[in-house]
């Protein structure tokens, strides 16, 4: 099915990532602030150390040479009456302080960016795209792998976080750096910042041509890893398939060629980014050979000192020759966070199909009539899956829906809580459009059972109560006890209080279904919708659920999706569905004096339950 409930990736440019990105900072500008100026500090402690430096290297050499002093470039002047050691020993403690100041900075520095990007940033994102996918449709889910969407909200988020951080952050340092370091340069002498700067604009062009190389090999690679995310998922969904059939090697050797293709598709982006960082490296070498030359040349002419001149020079150069280096990363950074805020922002951005309209109608309780008013919904534009769906239900009314694989008796029951909306038509609760109503207000009135219930890793109380988690443990009791879930919860070594395995492995296909009921009846809702809760489990677990299903639905307007005669004579009438269509209607008794699909289905089972009891194992079929 193609996936039309997220914006297509080829819709976003880089430069309306670069906006939302830089959209997304803005949130946290305070924080960025606080971290940009901790690092301006850290840059004039740095150049202030160097200056230090220079000068103590021009007073050994005016008091072993007696040649001039250049001071111009402190902020005090020395106090040259003082002992030549008085004054290096404070030039040294000044330098010391410097030092102790940057560390204790480079410690702030170190903290306010974790606190920034992964105490703030990550988990504000990282909720508000878990908050996204509660309100999506089931039409993304059908649309977006499991794998996928896990993808996106780990690795893509943190590949976000990575633009603040690594891109953002530390462009804005690298461009305050590379401006101290020149203008001071420039100061000490401008010829010799020229030379050593002329290979400045090749770094940036390769940067540019390494940027467009890298990028879509990166995009490639975030699929590879989507794939291998897939299938390790599927392969632990579907373990006891895979054991059952004796398919191990198969499954590792389907991921090892996954993960491998991870792997040699990286050696392309590594090859590429170990011959652009060496590359980097090797022109800032050529500066400081420029630097070596020239600037000798300089101070052996007397047009520069060699301490205040020459060395801070060099210390500069190779500041800056180490900010010219994070280019690579920023690059790398760049084009990982472009990908991921991509990914990210398709599910931010995806519509959100169905809600509650501004002026919604609130209803704290629905009384349960149901009606389709020539209902029919397609997926995305593609032909028809429902088709013209007209049923009146009263409230307290039983329907059984009946129909082949594909004949569309989910997606009819999943119109009445809207998990989809019709194409066309009206889905009707008492009397009112129910795209009218609080969206909210609907669900709560509902209750559900699926075919394959699922259960959440939490005691069996909190997974009953899971839609009214106020409930206290006397409804709670009362529910099970109607699901007829009391007495095997309380045989429990931790009775309610026992904690389920995922999916509540643990327990019988019974006793999850008795707890799904539970867990819909809690609700007391005014209508139930049981998708063939039935069609797993045996006879005498049948009769059990039944049981339970019989005091659930008594008072209540109940959908049941059903293939036994046994489920389907306990409802008020049936519906027959084929290809989307209803093609019979009426009780069980109208049903079996009309030629047609109904009376092919109940003929098939009543001849299999008399062979049973030709063989003398007749079960709770073999009545009807």
């Amino acid at each position: 099915m193609p996936d039309h409930s997220a914006t297509p990736s080829h819709a976003y440019s880089n430069g309306a990532l670069f906006r939302r990105l830089f959209g997304l900072a803005w949130r946290y500008r305070l924080h960025c602030v606080q971290v940009l100026v901790i690092q301006i500090v850290l840059i004039a402690l740095g150049i202030g150390g160097l200056s230090f430096t220079g000068v103590g290297i021009d007073y050994i050499r005016h008091q072993l040479m007696h040649t001039p002093l250049d001071e111009s470039h402190l902020f005090f002047r020395l106090p040259l009456d003082w002992a030549p050691l008085e004054v290096l020993g404070l030039l040294a403690g000044l330098i010391m302080l410097f030092a102790l100041i940057r560390a204790g900075l480079n410690y702030a520095y170190g903290v306010s960016v974790n606190k920034l990007v992964q105490q703030k940033l990550v988990v504000d994102l990282r909720g508000e795209v878990y908050e996204k996918l509660q309100q999506l449709s089931f039409r993304f889910f059908d649309a977006n792998t499991t794998g996928s969407i896990i993808t996106r909200v780990t690795g893509d988020v943190q590949s976000v976080r990575m633009f603040v951080d690594q891109v953002l952050i530390q462009s804005v340092i690298m461009v305050l750096s590379l401006t101290a370091y020149v203008a001071y340069m420039v100061n000490l002498s401008l010829p010799l910042t020229l030379a050593c700067l002329a290979t400045t604009p090749i770094l940036w062009l390769m940067s540019v041509a390494f940027s467009r190389k890298v990028q879509p090999e990166m995009m490639h690679n975030r699929t590879l890893v989507e794939r291998m995310v897939q299938i390790l998922t599927d392969s632990i969904q579907g373990i006891a398939v895979i054991k059952g059939f004796g398919r191990e090697p198969e499954a590792r050797a389907k991921f090892d060629a996954a993960n491998n293709a991870v792997l040699t598709q990286q050696h392309g982006i590594f090859w590429r980014m170990s011959l652009f960082s060496p590359s980097v490296g090797f022109l800032t070498r050529v500066n400081t050979m420029v630097l070596l030359g020239y600037g000798g040349w300089l101070v052996a002419h007397d047009r520069l000192p060699l301490g205040a001149g020459l060395v801070v020079f060099a210390g500069l150069l190779e500041q800056f020759s180490a900010q010219v280096n994070n280019v690579a990363t920023i690059v790398n950074s760049v084009q990982q966070s472009l990908i991921g805020a991509r990914r990210v922002f398709e599910i931010l951005d995806a519509p959100v199909e169905v809600k509650s309209p501004p002026e919604a109608l609130r209803r704290a309780r629905l009384e349960g009539a149901v009606a389709f008013e020539h209902v029919s919904f397609a997926y995305n534009g593609a032909e028809a899956v429902l088709r013209d769906i007209t049923l009146d239900v009263k409230p307290g009314q039983c329907v059984a829906i009946l129909g082949a694989t594909g004949a569309g008796k989910s997606l009819l029951m999943s119109l009445i809580p809207r998990f989809f909306d019709p194409t066309t038509g009206r889905v009707l609760l008492d009397g009112v459009d129910v795209r009218r109503l609080n969206l909210e207000d609907v669900r709560r009135s509902i209750g559900l059972v699926f075919q394959e219930s699922f259960l959440f890793s939490n005691t069996i109380a909190a997974n009953i109560a899971f839609g009214h988690p106020d409930a206290t443990r006397e409804q709670i009791e009362h529910a099970a006890r109607i699901a007829a879930a009391h007495d095997f919860i309380t045989a429990l070594p931790q009775g309610y209080d026992s904690m389920l395995g995922e999916s509540g492995n643990s327990l019988s296909g019974g006793q999850r279904q008795r707890l799904a009921i539970a867990r819909a009846v809690l609700l007391e809702p005014a209508i139930l919708l049981l998708d063939d809760p039935t069609a797993a489990i045996d006879s005498e677990t049948e009769h059990e659920i039944f049981e339970a299903l019989d005091r659930a639905i008594a008072g209540r307007t109940t959908f049941i999706v059903a293939h036994r005669l046994s489920t389907l004579r306990r409802a008020d009438f049936i519906i027959v569905m084929e290809d989307g269509h209803i093609v019979q209607r009426g009780t069980h008794e109208e049903l079996m004096r009309q030629p047609g699909p109904y009376l092919r289905v109940a003929n098939l089972q009543l001849v299999d339950a008399r062979d049973l009891q030709l063989l003398g194992l007749a079960g709770g079929e073999a009545t009807t």
